[in-house]
């Protein structure tokens, strides 16, 4: 065999290996689990039903970020039975939006100050350690969470009382597919509302996947 007819030989044999170790280095999207709490007030007579009006508390610069959560917290609450009002028009209830995206870095520096948020003389503290998805031992080749996004919801009567409240978020990565501001919201809501009321002072873990088609 002359040389020439060693090296055509040899060459698949190296570009499967080249194959084999680029595959290797390359690292999988990190995507976390929706970790999700929730509170339910002692009567919540009327939850479920009726009209019910969004609204944004706290200013979103992101246009596209607000009008992405809205339409997933929206869909969330027609498929309970509500029915989602303009904003702006009177409703017998009101849902209370707040979203945030942090970087995990600053996500366990929230963690030394919980927010503490409960119905009915309960309250619980999200930023106790409970459901962060940061401290994952990733292992080599995987991808690290960069960001953590969060959603809440307070559902209250015209009168001020609190009938229900939840918080879910996901720790991803910035190639996770659901970094994307809609899939992220879609993903967040739909666990959020999952089994809705659910138990008060619940928490609950759902792989994102499992959410997936449900939106």
């Amino acid at each position: 065999m002359n040389s020439t007819s060693f090296i055509r030989l040899l060459a698949p044999a190296i570009l499967s290996a080249a194959a084999l170790g680029l595959s290797a280095c390359a690292t999988t999207p990190y995507t976390g689990p929706v970790e999700v709490t929730r509170f339910v007030a002692p009567d919540p007579a009327g939850l479920g039903q009726g009209t019910i009006a969004l609204t944004f508390p706290d200013e979103i610069g992101n246009p596209g970020a607000r009008a992405a959560f809205a339409a997933a917290v929206g869909r969330e609450l027609t498929s309970l039975g509500y029915t989602v009002v303009p904003e702006g028009v009177p409703a017998a209830q009101t849902a209370a939006i707040r979203t945030s995206r942090n970087g995990i870095a600053a996500a366990v520096e929230n963690r030394r100050g919980p927010v503490n948020v409960g119905v009915g003389g309960q309250t619980g503290g999200f930023g106790s350690g409970v459901g962060m998805g940061v401290g994952i031992n990733l292992g080599g080749g995987r991808e690290s969470p960069s960001v953590l996004t969060d959603l809440s919801v307070r559902i209250s009567r015209t009168d001020g009382e609190t009938l229900w409240e939840g918080r879910a978020q996901i720790a991803t990565g910035v190639k996770s597919p659901y970094s994307q501001i809609n899939t992220s919201a879609a993903t967040l809501a739909a666990g959020l509302f999952r089994d809705f009321p659910g138990g008060n002072g619940e928490m609950v873990t759902i792989d994102a996947k499992k959410l997936q088609g449900t939106q």
